[in-house]
């Protein structure tokens, strides 16, 4: 396996129903752009045999796609809890976490977080944090950094996406697989006590979370290994269910890798 990831370029959420769920990131602070066929040739990437619609969303310089397919996957597994290995969620950093999660809610959001936007110990950079799920259950996180942090963040409104975050059984398989890939790790820290066990809405939570980094500034993965609660394994993940959360890479080919735990990465060559 060669190192093949260089940067970030796209997340893709399979949806039941697009326009829909664009007027809920719309109405987090999203742009709808067009609409577009999905490629006969990413489709027999993806494993499918008809085609489908992508509706292109924009948050700054950077694009969430919403997949809908002519042969319909299955809905969001209902009862996946934050460990559990399909748990793939979106962190969206937001210049005022509390009034985004109003919003959120507002446009049909429900929480994942026990008791709202939590502030993490600072081992864990004093960052205010909730998690939620959208109108079809994808998760998503809002983020607020603190003043003087250095994330790099500014301005007013939803800002853009920070990262990606995926729940692994086992860190160090997950690491060295994306290791292999061209990613470097960075600072990872263990996350655990109260504020951890709000913010993912589960029992005495302790989770490793190992931050991997592209060779290019871009969004990033961050790999979440549960010790308590475990991971549950929910099944092979097909492209067409709704669970079924894409990172697109540039790289150096054209392919659709699935990582040790099930989670797609569609790979394109940088041309």
């Amino acid at each position: 396996m060669s190192s093949a990831l260089t940067a970030i370029t796209a997340f893709r959420l399979t949806t039941e129903e697009p326009e829909q769920l664009a007027r809920f990131y719309e109405g987090l602070g999203f742009a709808i752009n067009q609409h577009e066929a999905i490629s006969g040739e990413e489709i027999a990437l993806l494993g499918l045999k008809q085609g489908g619609t992508r509706l292109r969303l924009r948050l700054g310089d950077q694009r969430l796609d919403l997949d809908s397919f002519d042969e319909p996957g299955r809905p969001y597994p209902t009862a996946a809890r934050s460990a559990d290995l399909c748990f793939q969620h979106l962190a969206l950093v937001a210049s005022d976490a509390a009034a985004a999660w109003t919003r959120a809610a507002a446009l049909g959001a429900t929480p994942i977080s026990a008791r709202g936007p939590v502030k993490l110990p600072p081992s864990a950079g004093g960052i205010l944090a909730i998690k939620f799920r959208d109108p079809e259950g994808h998760p998503l996180e809002l983020l607020q950094f603190q003043p003087g942090s250095g994330s790099g963040w500014y301005g007013a409104g939803l800002l853009g996406i920070d990262h990606s975050a995926i729940s692994v059984a086992n860190a160090g398989a997950s690491r060295r697989y994306y290791e292999a890939l061209g990613l470097t790790m960075q600072n990872p820290t263990v996350n655990d006590g109260p504020t951890q066990t709000a913010l993912d809405g589960l029992p005495q939570v302790v989770v490793d979370v190992v931050p991997m980094m592209p060779r290019r500034e871009t969004p990033h993965l961050e790999l979440l290994a549960y010790r308590t609660p475990a991971g549950r394994p929910i099944g092979r993940l097909e492209a067409n269910d709704v669970a079924a959360t894409r990172i697109v890479w540039t790289a150096d080919r054209d392919a659709l890798l699935r990582d040790p735990d099930g989670h797609l990465n569609l790979l394109r060559r940088e041309v």
